[in-house]
């Protein structure tokens, strides 16, 4: 099983490739970000992007650099506009970026 240093270190290594794709913000949530995470956990990325590079075509290319890297790993992503009004305050609030 991973763990947050590896996954935040992942993150930092394609952060070039990121920006590229308009990713200006990175980082990880939930279980990991509160050393909560078990066998069964799923690694919670957040990302935001430039609004003009926003599309499905990138958000797809972030996920699979996440995917190739985490490639035993479930992986969730989610965007500043895909926050629930709900629980993205308390999201925002653990995040740690890379």
């Amino acid at each position: 099983m991973t763990n947050k240093e590896h996954i935040l270190a992942e993150m930092k290594r394609h952060k070039d490739t990121l920006h590229n794709l308009g990713v200006v913000k990175v980082g990880l949530f939930g279980s990991y970000v509160r050393d909560e995470a078990s066998e069964k956990s799923d690694i919670d990325i957040f990302i935001e992007f430039e609004p003009e590079k926003e599309n499905f075509d990138n958000f797809m290319s972030v996920y699979d650099i996440f995917e190739m890297s985490f490639e035993n790993e479930k992986i969730e992503i989610v965007t500043m506009n895909g926050l629930s009004p709900h629980i993205g305050p308390q999201i925002l609030k653990e995040v740690i970026y890379a």
